[in-house]
């Protein structure tokens, strides 16, 4: 059986103003720096064999400071675990794209990076994870849109997934060819 717990990255500036980040490299802001804190002190009433993070600051910094309190020394970084791209909308809010492209901006072409894409960048990398690691404890850091696509994906029962709380931590175990959900979007170290 192998553990991984899916966590979302601290929270930034862009989160509190709205703003969709896709592919824009924007860091921690301090209470998410403080939320990865808490997270990773949370984490180590556990122990957990690896740490890997998407490519995107935002995650890179919340998987470093976990993996210091974890005294794990090594974060592996993977672009394919990285968020959807956001193409043109990319930094705007819900209401400058209502504002700029109308009601049915979601149906126009924008740029973003499609489902099927997401999901075939996070199965090949969730294929190559267990086959690498049969039986570790793994932890990933990641964004929420990508851990909402990935979940539907693994587990199509929790279908549609709700959004993905900051620093949440989603606990699921794969035992071929059943994956099961133990915990999900789960802040209590946040409390």
């Amino acid at each position: 059986m192998t553990q991984i717990a899916i966590i979302r990255h601290g929270t930034t500036s862009w989160n509190k103003a709205g703003r969709l980040q896709g592919h824009s490299d924007i860091p921690l802001d301090e209470e998410g720096i403080m939320q990865a804190l808490k997270l990773g002190q949370w984490l180590t009433r556990e122990s957990w064999d690896l740490v890997y993070s998407s490519h995107l600051i935002r995650a890179r910094q919340t998987a470093a400071i976990i993996a210091q309190e974890l005294q794990i020394n090594t974060v592996i970084e993977d672009s394919r675990i990285g968020e959807a791209g956001g193409g043109l909308i990319e930094g705007t809010t819900e209401a400058e794209r209502l504002a700029k492209w109308g009601e049915n901006w979601k149906q126009m072409d924008l740029g973003m990076e499609t489902s099927a894409s997401v999901l075939q960048r996070g199965n090949a990398f969730i294929q190559d994870l267990l086959a690498e690691n049969p039986g570790k404890r793994i932890l990933l850091i990641t964004h929420g849109s990508f851990i909402r696509q990935m979940l539907d994906a693994l587990l199509p029962e929790m279908h549609p997934t709700p959004p993905m709380k900051n620093t949440s931590l989603t606990k699921l175990q794969f035992t071929d060819p059943h994956w099961r959900c133990d915990l999900f979007n789960c802040v209590r170290h946040l409390e």
